[in-house]
């Protein structure tokens, strides 16, 4: 169907309340003032395992800010489910434990730091999964 551009205005349609969800979620995380006027640096991931090859399905990059709060954005830019150790680069910190809270869902989980040094964050995402972590120290 085309829609003459004389009406200024197209047919009402439904919402989908998963994809306007998905939307204000994602708005929310593009405000935030770490990700807008932070420092982007893409990351490593490396297999979870020897002869798993969907680790190369995923991305990730932090933003860091200048008062060093830290964002995580790992995506799996794959039709599979995919799994991966995404290698941090941690700050000299006091705390033993960093907190990583997904701005975009409901996780929230601590990891110990030096095993995060050790092998990095493993993460295990469904086909096309994503998570936007608030990263902490604890």
């Amino acid at each position: 169907m085309r829609i003459s551009p004389h009406l200024v205005r197209g047919p009402l349609e439904r919402t989908d309340d998963a994809v306007q969800q998905f939307y204000e979620r994602l708005l929310a995380v593009l405000r935030d003032s770490t990700v807008r006027d932070g420092e982007w640096r893409l990351v490593e991931c490396v297999p979870a395992w020897d002869g798993n090859w969907t680790w190369d399905c995923c991305l990730a990059w932090t933003w860091t800010a200048k008062t060093d709060e830290r964002r995580l954005v790992a995506v799996n830019d794959a039709g599979n489910q995919s799994q991966c150790y995404v290698r941090l680069p941690l700050p000299d910190g006091s705390g033993s434990r960093v907190r990583f809270h997904d701005l975009t869902g409901t996780s929230r989980f601590d990891k110990e730091r030096g095993d995060l040094a050790a092998r990095g964050l493993g993460l295990d995402m469904p086909s096309w999964g994503y998570h936007v972590f608030e990263v902490s120290e604890l």
